[in-house]
């Protein structure tokens, strides 16, 4: 005889079906109006959040409640547990996205809103340990008619090879001047990178952004907006427009550009990108790998030298739990970034958040100041409440952990405990095994 327990809300009913798999009168009942005192006892009973969520798992997802609300969800895990819990959700949702995504997969589109974003893709190489390397190639263009765009993605479908990995070649869903740094594109490709991990089983930790004329506008724009998602950055022949340096600290970046691209003063203003990235890595040991080229010989075409961009970003793989970062909220905000989160963000909002063994320093934009030198800290946005993503890929989650703000006064001090929620939560926002946060806490400035 098999037992069943049905999570309903903060309480659960067990079901002991009769041979038949039928259930009585009484046990009818029962379902219907589960007694408090027979819900508390199974739960008392039925201590095991592993076994919880597993039963919960298992019910169909018309009869599943929201796992955020489910009391066991926020239960202590051990570090084991945790682990467990992430394996059994992750799998989980990418059962659901492969149910809900199939159609749009199969037509190789990205839809948002009114938003549809056509793609193709080619596959190169054997798949390696981890999975295949992911690289999104933005094409050139931009405020021009929809054939002339449409040619210039037909071009990017086929202008680059890697030796190893897929290669993604979308369309842009408009045809503006800033066809790939319009708001609808960050949660496309937020989108699209989660369709191949579900699909294609790609390793997150090697995807790859980059792009030609407009396309690198995009990526000086997409790179540090979504810095956190991407192991590699190679603009070609674009304009930075307003983008900001902050957030690249902890992502690869390499700028290749004709010196007689004198359009826009392309060229100026990579060979000025490049010295910054130059002094921002001397100022921060450790952060800002980059590379910079100009081509003399070479104005918008560079001839396919830039080719060599593939085989340098896929030098470099994504760590998504470094122990240092900054983060800016550009005009695109973000809610997530690495091991932060922040549920009401606003442009301009600035933090730089350092790990050093179980302490965590949060400071505010004066300590990252000298980053740009016009703009002032009277500029920035304040930051309410900042919440931390923990793991123990970043720190002991067995001890104490401190939170300490640029002056330090502590605003922290207490052990945090890993839970189901938090796994949850984590993997709804992003099927990504290598980045999936344990453990959370909200910090009030």
């Amino acid at each position: 005889m098999h037992k069943f327990i049905i999570l309903t809300g903060l309480s659960a009913v067990l079901l002991t079906p009769c041979k038949s798999e039928k259930l009585t009168e009484s046990e009818k009942s029962n379902v219907s109006s589960p007694a408090p005192e027979i819900a508390e006892s199974i739960i008392k009973k039925t201590m095991d959040p592993i076994e919880l969520l597993s039963t919960h798992l298992s019910l169909t997802p018309s009869n599943q409640i929201n796992l955020s609300e489910q009391k066991f969800a926020k239960t202590p895990l051990t570090e084991n547990q945790a682990e467990k819990a992430t394996q059994m959700i992750l799998a989980s949702r990418l059962t659901t996205l492969r149910m809900q995504r199939k159609q749009e997969f199969e037509e190789k589109v990205v839809k948002h809103g009114s938003k549809t974003m056509r793609y193709e893709f080619k596959t190169y190489g054997d798949v390696p340990k981890g999975g295949h390397s992911l690289y999104i190639s933005m094409h050139g263009g931009g405020g021009a008619p929809a054939r002339v765009n449409d040619q210039q993605w037909r071009n990017q479908i086929k202008l680059y090879r890697p030796k190893e990995g897929i290669y993604v070649a979308p369309r842009a869903p408009t045809n503006t001047w800033n066809l790939w740094h319009q708001s609808h594109i960050d949660p496309m490709f937020d989108q699209l990178i989660a369709d191949f991990i579900t699909f294609k089983q790609i390793n997150p930790n090697r995807v790859y952004i980059m792009g030609y004329s407009a396309g690198g506008d995009g990526t000086y724009q997409l790179a540090p907006r979504m810095a956190d998602r991407w192991a590699g950055a190679a603009m070609m022949a674009g304009h930075p427009g307003d983008a900001k340096t902050w957030n690249l600290r902890n992502l690869a970046f390499i700028i290749q550009c004709g010196g007689k691209d004198h359009a826009y003063d392309r060229a100026k203003l990579c060979a000025k990108w490049g010295k910054k990235l130059d002094q921002l890595a001397k100022q921060d040991p450790g952060g800002y790998s980059h590379k910079s080229i100009i081509y003399p010989k070479y104005g918008h075409w560079m001839n396919l030298e830039c080719k060599l961009a593939v085989p340098w970003m896929a030098k470099h793989t994504r760590n998504p739990w470094p122990k240092k970062l900054h983060w800016y909220q550009d005009n695109v905000t973000q809610t997530r970034f690495h091991w932060l989160s922040n549920r009401q963000p606003k442009p301009k909002q600035l933090i730089t958040a350092e790990v050093r063994e179980n302490t965590i320093t949060l400071n505010n934009p004066t300590a990252a100041i000298e980053h740009s030198t016009s703009m002032r800290v009277g500029d920035f946005t304040p930051i309410g409440m900042i919440t931390l993503r923990l793991s123990d890929k970043l720190l002991d989650l067995n001890k104490v952990i401190i939170v300490k703000n640029n002056s330090g006064k502590v605003m922290l001090e207490k052990k945090v405990q890993r839970n189901i929620r938090s796994i949850y939560e984590s993997i709804l926002t992003r099927p990504d095994h290598t980045s999936v946060s344990t453990a959370t806490v909200t910090i009030k400035f």
